[in-house]
């Protein structure tokens, strides 16, 4: 587990994650051109439930669908 600190709408917070989690927010951060607190910031805004959770089922999410996107 690995801890780091974002910006979520200028506020500080801590984020802690699995280091494969990580890397997976930064390669989709990259892919849509932009920083992981931004990407963390979106998710934010979508969350019904705790922030680390809410971004690993994001990372699923995307990996899922990239997944459908090239059997299709």
């Amino acid at each position: 587990m690995k801890k780091r600190s974002v910006l979520i709408a200028g506020h500080p917070t801590s984020v802690s994650l699995e280091p494969e989690f990580w890397e997976a927010v930064k390669e989709l951060a990259e892919e849509r051109g932009m920083s992981i607190n931004s990407l963390i910031g979106e998710i934010d805004v979508g969350r019904t439930g705790n922030l680390s959770s809410a971004i690993r089922v994001h990372v699923l999410t995307s990996l899922r669908a990239r997944l459908i996107t090239r059997e299709g």
